[in-house]
């Protein structure tokens, strides 16, 4: 039976927030626009209008949404900076504290082109394949090579390279033995590497139980068992005066500085996400 558009989306927000999903009413426009398949903007008109519609496949996705998986699970797209991805089981889903981590590679590879270079950026443990492809669609005269380790992941990686950016060289296997063929050349490596401690199951439901687990736990006792095998490959693939950029736990700052603390970095540097938390590190390679 049709329903009001606007009584349909107050009844879901209600949902939603019942649930505790917080952005209920967000997420249940969202919802609806990919139900009706139409732009969320439409719905405003929609509203207006006063219009009713099916709520057959709207209901549907409600139900998982109220199951707490993750919207962008039920939308198949996670927005990154410029970029739609495509993401899904099996795949980390990029979160907006990280557009940030993909900034501060920009804007080193910016500079590096700006002075007449053809910089060449790694990504290592790329999961969907993000910040490989916000380097590489958002300063085009560079090389950027992407590394993820695990199949599912890798998959949707490939997915989201072939359709924004077919000349990124994106590879499966382990992020610490990678592109052995580039040591030593390159300008910018970059990383969103797994780094949540044992133990500190996240508090989301989303999060803790639809994220691979294997995209979120760094080991080690402190979770930075991986990010210090990737600030060793950095170590290896950059060039002199290379820059490195990690993200990490706001917890984990001071830690992740003594990351590099060997005498080949220098210009160790701690910067904040979007929310003022110490979320990146980023360094030189002497």
């Amino acid at each position: 039976m049709p329903s009001d558009v606007r009584e349909l989306l107050r009844d879901a927000e209600q949902r939603l927030a019942t649930v505790g999903v917080v952005s209920a009413r967000a997420d249940a426009e969202v919802l609806l626009a990919h139900a009706l398949r139409v732009d969320r903007s439409r719905l405003g008109v929609l509203l207006a209008l006063r219009e009713s519609v099916e709520p057959g496949t709207f209901e549907h996705l409600l139900d998982q949404r109220e199951q707490r998986v993750p919207l962008q699970h039920l939308t198949g797209r996670a927005g990154f900076r410029e970029l739609d991805l495509h993401v899904g089981p099996g795949v980390f889903v990029p979160r907006p504290e990280t557009e940030t981590v993909a900034q501060l590679a920009v804007d080193e590879t910016r500079r590096l082109v700006a002075a007449g270079e053809f910089p060449t950026v790694v990504d290592l443990c790329t999961g969907s394949g993000a910040i490989a492809l916000a380097v590489a669609t958002e300063v085009p005269r560079c090389a950027v090579h992407a590394v993820e380790l695990d199949p599912m992941a890798h998959a949707w990686a490939r997915r989201n390279v072939d359709e924004f950016a077919p000349r990124v060289d994106l590879r499966e296997g382990d992020a610490a033995t990678a592109f052995a063929d580039l040591d030593g050349e390159v300008d910018v490596v970059v990383s969103n590497p797994p780094y949540v401690p044992p133990g500190a199951v996240p508090v989301d439901a989303e999060v803790a139980h639809h994220d691979p687990e294997i995209a979120l736990y760094g080991l080690g006792d402190d979770g930075l068992l991986v990010p210090r095998r990737v600030v060793a490959a950095a170590a290896r693939l950059l060039r002199p005066g290379g820059y490195v950029v990690v993200e990490h736990a706001e917890v984990q700052e001071r830690s992740a500085r003594e990351m590099f603390s060997a005498s080949l970095w220098q210009d160790v540097g701690s910067h904040r996400d979007l929310t003022g938390r110490p979320r990146t590190t980023t360094a030189r390679r002497r």
